[in-house]
């Protein structure tokens, strides 16, 4: 009698303790409560209803599966304690959830298998990358924001248990079921990278579940299809697959899923399900490694559970478990709490049912489970739950947060595997012919468009390996994209045997940067990497780990990622070589650099408006702050009845810009190497001006427009016919002839000697009768004409030479219909006042026009990207593409309001913020801030202050130019800055 109170009091002291014990990772704050609440709902459930809560069934919101007719009888029947949810939406997902809840009297706990988002299983993209590219991740903060954000995901949609992280170590590459499942080899950093998803997702109020214990990660068979052995020691299992379990446990870890796995070395036997072994779940797990959270049966519909033996309650082997139920019995007596997946719930709680009448199962024991699951339930806030809101559900689960992390993410794990030249991130870009290879079965279209937007860059492809070759030999340096499928984490990663054949002879023939956009395995198809000048491995074809590898290689971001996992002889794990940025411009988010995206849609509604009401037939936009493009968008059309859509890489005649992108910076060259000053007078630098009236106008004077100078001279007047009013046959001819060189259409040559003419008209001419602000354009005439002498060379040579092609503006250029097709060059104006005809990849200036179509004042076509890298040179001082081509202390000089006094808002060149109420700004800019605009309706500003480029492309001329110009009248350039730096939020 007295040993029955005795073992009664021990029992009921070990079913409390295990209740609240402090290391106990499913104990809530308020304990009391938790354990009121617990014991209340344990003893309101019959002894079926008890055993029910230990099963959670597998359900499928897209109708595959198990119907919601069978999973509401589960739930009413046999009172089941949870659901797993795979496949499907997940508005359908809630909406089926809230049914099933409302239809349990004890809330279902609820789970799902989302290591890389709920998208994983929600037929989309996945939310966050891959865990071998997170493993290539070295800041573990990322890793932790990546578990926090993630179970934000999971508690939105009302899921508890999401069953991450993979803690398996994968130190075999022909792994068929974990690969890219696993952070990587390396246990220490594994475990870190587990334990910082761990409690990042911990944080955010969902359970994690560290799987698949104990250790799936060297095996070369699929646990799916069968039984995988893991045929080490149990010395080396417990150093390398159960270290992560070990640090994650004591840091409060709250599920463990069992393998499907032998692991004889454990057992004692072969054959052995872990998921049902005694001595792996009781004696290692619970007893050895202290575990007091949740225990999970990995799935026990797993291919030949039911055929191997289980030992029975005093560990001894008994027979095959080929009834109903009995693996769900053996699975509870080996000391799982949660069955997952049963292949016959009914029977299985029959079955345990039986086995606790009987007294193989205890109270002591049945309590221990049911009361743990209840005690997450708590935790998880399921004793006062309440329904999933569909409202912005989908919106909820594609945060621009999330978008912004896995740019993140993917930016620091991209590696540079090897590099043996040193030649990444791309210099000197005007020395290289870049071509790009497309290997692999997955597009490579975004890689190759992001490449662009950095240079000049060939796609080359053939189906003949020497032609390829042959035309491959026009190109000095080779980018080779191998592009694999990114649908799942599964699909093929090795190259083919043609593949490699042709990238040994590609290597062979040409400096190469191979691109690997598949995990790193892959490499190990590679025999030999000796011609190899460069070798990247980006882990993942996504669109974001394109974009990002592009980047890397130009030297907009830097290079930060080592590798996961050994791949082959050449690389090891924790390879990477690492480099800086060249501060060029990147390309990413509003949020990334404190803006924000909701406020940025009023462009999209400014520029539309003025599309629609017709003050520009199109509109290319870009907006950059700290060195990232993050608006990039086209408006519109090339004419108002064509069907020619605005592209990227269309460009745009941008007029008056053309002073600051092209004059101005050989100026600005000139005046830092001494050769001129912003005091030098016009007499100084050309002598025919030794006898103006201009003759002591300086630099500085000039170019700050308060010289007196006249705003416009109508050259092309003069050269009409006076009674037809076209070009006369005294300056002009049809074709091309001796003296009629200057190509102003292709059917108009003007006189030689008529850009004598204008120089000396300029020369020539009264200046205004009082000093006061007065914009002109004869300054970069002018200048032009000195600038020329002095290198005796053209301007449209010297700017390519020391500009464009080093800053990769290969867009950027005069007369651009020797360069570009006119599907790409947008028309300027259909011109009935002097050329008749429309003005399509030839300027619209008429002075520029006479000028063969190079004027320091116009002449210049561009696109907004390439326009937006120059004001970003102009932004850093001088400096961009890693080269630098100005001193800091000349843009400072040349960004000076010198007359401030005088109500001159002009700086050397640059135009500048108004100094009243009236300007070219919004008026919401710094004083610091510089730019332009063109009379073809394009502008581009610089700020200091905020670092944010602005650049609008436009033809409103088009067309015509004559008329009210509605875009200027209707601010509608200065009220999308405005609406730029509304969207400032930090």
């Amino acid at each position: 009698m007295h040993k029955l109170f005795f073992l009664a009091i021990f029992c009921l002291f070990s079913i409390f303790s295990i209740s609240q014990n402090s290391d106990n990772p499913l104990l809530t704050k308020d304990k009391e409560a938790q354990k009121k609440w617990v014991d209340s709902v344990y003893n309101s459930l019959s002894l079926n209803e008890k055993i029910g809560q230990l099963y959670m069934v597998q359900v499928f919101s897209n109708g595959d599966g198990l119907s919601k007719d069978d999973v509401l009888k589960l739930i009413e029947d046999n009172k089941i304690g949870g659901i797993i949810y795979s496949k499907g939406g997940p508005v359908r997902q809630a909406q089926l959830n809230n049914q099933l809840q409302a239809a349990s009297a004890t809330p279902l706990l609820i789970g799902m298998d989302a290591e890389w988002g709920l998208s994983m299983r929600l037929d989309s993209t996945y939310s966050f990358p891959w865990n071998m590219t997170l493993g290539a991740v070295k800041n573990n903060e990322l890793i932790e924001q990546t578990g926090r954000q993630l179970g934000e995901h999971c508690k939105r949609l009302g899921v508890h248990f999401n069953f991450a992280p993979v803690v398996d170590i994968n130190t075999n590459p022909n792994n068929p079921i974990i690969g890219n499942r696993s952070f990587g080899e390396d246990r220490d950093d594994v475990t870190e990278k587990a334990l910082a998803f761990m409690k990042g997702m911990q944080s955010a109020g969902v359970l994690a579940n560290a799987k698949h214990f104990p250790g799936h990660g060297d095996t070369s068979s699929d646990s799916h299809k069968t039984l995988p052995t893991i045929d080490f020691s149990a010395k080396r299992i417990d150093s390398i697959e159960l270290y992560p379990y070990k640090k994650l446990i004591k840091e409060g870890l709250s599920s463990v899923m069992v393998g499907h796995l032998n692991v004889p070395s454990l057992t004692g036997q072969e054959g052995l399900p872990s998921s049902i072994s005694n001595i792996i779940i009781k004696d290692i797990l619970k007893e050895r490694l202290k575990f007091e959270g949740l225990i999970f049966t990995d799935a026990l519909t797993m291919k030949g559970v039911s055929e191997y033996v289980s030992p029975s309650i005093d560990g001894n082997k008994v027979n095959k478990l080929d009834t109903a139920g009995e693996v769900d019995l053996a699975a509870f007596l080996a000391g799982n709490d949660v069955m997952l997946m049963s292949e016959n719930v009914a029977a299985g709680i029959n079955k345990i049912a039986v086995a606790y009448q009987t007294g193989k199962i205890t109270e002591k024991r049945l309590a221990h489970s049911v009361k743990k699951i209840l005690m997450a339930k708590y935790k998880v806030g399921l004793n006062n739950y309440k329904q999933i809101s569909t409202k912005n559900l989908v919106e909820d689960l594609n945060r621009i947060k999330d978008d912004v992390l896995y740019e993140k993410l993917m930016e620091n794990a991209i590696t540079i595997a090897k590099d043996s030249t040193k030649q990444l991130p791309f210099r000197h870009l005007e020395t290289k012919k870049i071509a790009y290879v497309k290997l692999g079965d997955d597009s490579g279209d975004v890689f190759y468009n992001e490449l662009k937007k950095y240079t000049d860059v060939h796609i080359i492809s053939d189906d003949n390996l020497y032609n390829l070759i042959s035309k491959l030999q026009n190109y000095n340096t080779v980018i080779v994209g191998f592009h694999k499928s990114n649908d799942n984490p599964w699909k093929s990663y090795k190259f083919s045997d043609k593949e490699l054949t042709w990238l040994y002879e590609i290597a062979r023939n040409n400096n190469v940067v191979l691109n690997v956009f598949a995990k790193p395995y892959a490499l190990m198809d590679l025999k030999t990497i000796s011609n190899f000048e460069s070798i990247i491995v980006s882990y993942q074809n996504s669109d974001i780990a394109q974009q990002k590898s592009a980047q890397l290689i130009f030297g907009a971001i830097p290079a930060r990622g080592y590798l996961s996992v050994s791949a082959g002889p050449y690389f090891s794990v924790g390879d990477g070589v690492q480099t800086n940025s060249l501060d060029r411009l990147g390309y990413s988010t509003p949020e990334r650099v404190g803006m924000s995206s909701a406020i940025l849609k009023k462009v999209d509604s400014i520029a539309n408006y003025a599309i629609t009401n017709k003050m520009t037939p199109g509109i290319q936009l870009i907006v950059a702050r700290h060195g990232k493009v993050i608006y990039n968008k086209n408006f519109g059309k090339h004419t108002y009845e064509g069907d020619e859509q605005v592209k990227f890489n269309d460009i745009y005649d941008v007029a008056s810009l053309t002073k600051i992108v092209a004059t101005l910076p050989l100026l600005m060259e000139l005046e830092e190497k001494g050769v001129v000053s912003l005091d030098t007078k016009l007499s100084d630098i050309i002598p025919e001006y030794k006898k103006s009236n201009k003759k002591d106008v300086t630099l500085k004077r000039m170019l700050s427009h308060y010289a007196q100078l006249k705003p416009w001279i109508p050259f092309y007047y003069k050269t009409l016919d006076t009674l037809t009013k076209k070009p006369s046959l005294k300056y002009y001819r049809k074709e091309k002839t001796k003296g009629f060189t200057v190509k102003v259409m292709p059917d108009l040559y003007m006189r030689d000697d008529y850009k004598d003419s204008i120089n000396g008209i300029i020369k020539d001419t009264d200046l205004l009768s009082r000093l006061r602000y007065r914009y002109s354009d004869l300054p970069y005439y002018i200048l032009k004409q000195y600038i020329e002498k002095h290198y005796d060379k053209p301007l449209d040579e010297l700017v390519q030479d020391h500009f464009y092609k080093s800053l990769g503006a290969n867009y950027t250029t005069y007369n651009p219909s020797e360069k570009f097709s006119n599907k790409h060059i947008v028309p300027s104006e259909n011109d009935d006042y002097y050329r008749f005809q429309t003005v399509q990849g030839y300027v619209h200036d008429m002075g520029a026009a006479m000028q063969g179509g190079v004027g320091g004042h116009a002449g210049i076509f561009s696109n907004a990207n390439d326009i937006a890298k120059i004001m970003q040179l102009f932004l850093q001082k001088g400096f961009y593409g890693g080269k630098r081509y100005f001193k800091s202390e000349t843009l400072d000089k040349f960004n000076t309001c010198y007359f401030c006094e005088s109500d001159n808002r002009r700086g050397i060149g640059f135009d500048k913020p108004q100094l009243g109420d009236v300007g070219p700004t919004c008026g919401c800019v710094s004083m610091t801030s510089f730019g332009h605009s063109g009379f073809t309706g394009t502008y581009a500003w610089a700020d200091p202050e905020t670092e944010i480029v602005y650049v609008f492309m436009a033809n409103r001329t088009y067309p015509t130019s004559m008329g009210k110009n509605m875009l200027l009248r209707e601010n509608i350039r200065t009220n999308i800055q405005e609406v730029i730096y509304e969207a400032i939020i930090e």
